[in-house]
């Protein structure tokens, strides 16, 4: 069976960045499963899966654009120290909710001043070419439960951040991307 859209896929991969250095991989543990065409995976990854079947290895190099975006340097600000209330240890790598116009964002600590905490809302992968080593493991119909999953805006949701609720309500669309509501 090939990758088509609302198919049940399992991959195994290794992603590396333009260096050559992992970043991530599934190999050595659970293959990642996704229904396929859903928004589930980044688009450049998605679009080179399809018309895949079991058994087949690839390489897939995806650009900036088609996986985590074009790194926007508006994107990184200074915020005074005294606006992280009622945290004492700020440290360089963690991460934050922070309310914006189109939602709520997590936003990752850069740097750490006496005055000032200056904070990146780019994914950490922004503006970087990605190397995907590539086995689909398979491919099958999804069960119903796999389909319509509920909402699944406590980490599969794109755009929410987990911040969605049960309802799918706090979506800045109204809605989750991942589960139709």
């Amino acid at each position: 069976m090939k990758i088509e859209k609302d198919k049940w896929v399992a991959i195994h991969y290794t992603l590396t960045d333009d260096s050559g250095k992992q970043i991530d991989s599934s190999v050595g543990s659970q293959p990642l499963g996704y229904i396929h065409g859903n928004g589930y995976l980044i688009p450049g990854l998605e679009a080179q899966l399809e018309g895949k079947e079991p058994g087949d290895k690839f390489t897939a190099v995806v650009q900036p654009k088609d996986g985590y975006g074009e790194f926007d340097p508006r994107m990184v600000m200074d915020v005074e120290r005294d606006k992280f209330e009622g945290i004492d240890n700020i440290e360089i790598g963690q991460q934050f909710q922070v309310m914006t116009q189109g939602g709520p964002a997590i936003v990752r600590v850069v740097e750490v001043g006496d005055k000032t905490v200056k904070i990146d809302g780019n994914h950490e992968l922004a503006g970087k070419v990605l190397t995907f080593d590539v086995e689909v493991v398979e491919v099958r119909e999804p069960t119903e439960e796999e389909l319509n999953p509920g909402c699944a805006c406590g980490g599969g949701c794109g755009g929410c951040g987990g911040g969605c609720g049960d309802d799918c309500s706090g979506c800045g669309d109204g809605g989750c991307g991942g589960c139709g509501n």
